[in-house]
């Protein structure tokens, strides 16, 4: 159990390892760690374990009905951990990540229940933010990534609005200042032989289409 809220300060573009490793040696130990992502960011920890899983909803004060995006260090981490990408998948996946392209995918069997989204599907995408995919290489898995806020309060790219709101209620901050911001990641359903847009994002479905005819 952790027993006190720590602030961990790292380069945004080249993260000190040593700094990474002690955070992940907590994710591991089912904490919670506010992380940076290419967007904004987010709260992190392992999404095989359902105790680590059910504290992100406790201090989101968010109803449980609603499943948690993940990400990945690369494209083999997600196919080692989450499962094989069918052709689709792996074409988008090569196209934009890293990136902001969250992918719908069947979710493995042993994740924990309340990541699963809808007919027993998991999001996931690789960040291009140096620091996320360090944490989860050094993790050895995927993390989740929902936003660093109080449910129904604005999300934030900002560490100190995240130190100042959860501070209290996470076990880590990893700081590497202020993420770029701008719009979610676009989200697409590539569980079927069609893909299918859930979200608008960062990246347009007109930009995501054309990939796929490409």
């Amino acid at each position: 159990m952790i027993s006190a809220a720590l602030r961990i300060i790292v380069s945004a573009d080249a993260p000190d390892h040593e700094l990474i490793g002690r955070a992940a040696s907590l994710l591991r130990r089912g904490a919670i760690a506010a992380v940076p992502t290419d967007t904004l960011y987010g709260l992190a920890a392992d999404p095989f374990s359902a105790a680590a899983v059910q504290r992100i909803f406790s201090i989101k004060d968010r109803a449980q009905e609603r499943a948690l995006p993940l990400v990945a260090s690369h494209l083999q981490q997600v196919e080692s951990r989450i499962g094989v990408l069918t052709p689709l998948a792996r074409r988008l996946a090569e196209r934009y990540w890293p990136g902001p392209l969250t992918l719908v995918v069947p979710a493995p069997a042993a994740i924990a229940a309340e990541v699963v989204g809808a007919n027993a599907t998991v999001g996931i995408r690789v960040p291009a933010h140096a620091v996320t995919r360090a944490l989860c290489e050094a993790c050895g898995s995927p993390l989740t990534a929902t936003s660093a806020n109080i449910s129904g309060q604005p999300p934030t790219n900002d560490p100190d609005v995240v130190w100042q709101t959860l501070g209290d209620r996470i076990d880590v901050l990893v700081d590497a200042g202020c993420t770029p911001g701008g719009p979610p990641s676009t989200i697409v359903d590539v569980t079927g032989d069609v893909p299918g847009l859930i979200r608008a994002g960062a990246i347009s479905w007109d930009s995501v289409l054309a990939a796929i005819r490409a």
